[in-house]
């Protein structure tokens, strides 16, 4: 049961302490405790969990304008930042984890402006159809954070040059360009801006929750350890990783996700293996290299090694794209 809201502000635009930030109010967050965190970041690029540098980004364009790309805990695709965008996390223990409510929070800030809002799918929020906010999930030993964007006033021409999207990607969202579906909250309502967003985030959240949220001042935090996660969130190793000299790539997307697949077999055996996914099941996509390393290549191998994935569905369209 939540029976304390508390919420930080930062007046930070660095997306690598902005997300350590996030990581560790994660880690630090109390028993009974609900923190509401609001950031920005300044031109960047945030990828999903298992993402694809490469495939979901324009690498070269980004940093010759002086931008910054950034991989974050959590699965699910690649958005674009900037001082336009507003983004948000809730931050609890698991057993006060509760998305619907959550997103309640959301909605009525907005609705508080007069626009329509609506939860869309499975993590999107949108006005009439067209989307203003996407979501993310993460959980880790017993604490979990869902997190997502509030289109204010963004670049949409700058979201369009530095994102790149697959035209399969966009013909499963029914949309022709990477900026069709979506929309500024400002261009429907003239009062909207960060500021005022916030405020009405600040007063929603104290309403659903039925508490008043306290500030939690990030002078109070631990400066050593804050440093040491910003050095994870900006290293090479962590945004890009290394690459194998694969073998074999396969590419697909389901109804779950988009899943790329590149491998190193030898004599039937899959010696490497380097997966990149936009689904939302992160820790699935993270366990799947060590789960199928040195499993030959065979359908009752694979599907043996692939038992830890709940979904059967999911089981078999891995093991076909495997095979194909």
């Amino acid at each position: 049961m939540i029976t304390s809201a508390r919420y930080v502000i930062t007046q930070s635009v660095d997306p690598f302490y902005n997300l350590s930030l996030e990581e560790y109010l994660l880690e630090n967050v109390q028993e009974g405790e609900c923190i509401l965190y609001l950031w920005q970041n300044r031109q960047t690029v945030v990828i999903g969990r298992n993402q694809n540098v490469w495939g979901e980004c324009r690498v070269q364009a980004l940093e010759q304008d002086g931008g910054h790309l950034v991989r974050r805990l959590s699965g699910g695709g690649a958005v674009f930042h900037d001082l336009g965008n507003l983004n948000f996390t809730f931050l609890v223990g698991e057993e006060d984890y509760n998305v619907a409510r959550q997103l309640k929070v959301i909605v009525r800030a907005v609705r508080a402006f007069g626009l329509n809002a609506q939860v869309s799918g499975r993590n999107d929020i949108a006005i009439d159809g067209r989307k203003f906010s996407g979501n993310a999930f993460y959980k880790t030993k017993g604490k979990c954070y869902h997190h997502g964007t509030l289109l204010i006033d963004a670049d949409m021409q700058a979201m369009g040059k530095y994102l790149s999207v697959s035209n399969e990607k966009l013909s499963s969202k029914g949309v022709k360009s990477v900026g069709a579906r979506v929309v500024n909250l400002h261009a429907l309502c003239e009062d909207i801006t960060v500021l005022n967003m916030q405020r009405a985030l600040l007063k929603a959240f104290g309403q659903v929750y039925g508490l008043t949220p306290a500030p939690l001042p990030e002078h109070t935090l631990d400066a050593q350890i804050l440093a040491q996660k910003q050095e994870k969130f900006s290293s090479w190793q962590w945004n890009f990783g290394s690459k194998i000299p694969f073998t074999v790539e396969h590419h697909k997307r389901f109804a779950w996700g988009d899943l790329q697949l590149q491998l190193k077999v030898n004599e039937g055996v899959i010696q490497a293996l380097r997966v990149y996914s936009d689904a939302m099941e992160q820790d699935i996509f993270l366990a799947l290299e060590k789960a199928l390393a040195n499993c030959p290549l065979e359908r009752t191998a694979l599907l043996e090694r692939l038992g830890y994935i709940p979904n059967q569905t999911m089981q078999e369209e891995i093991v076909t794209l495997l095979l194909e």
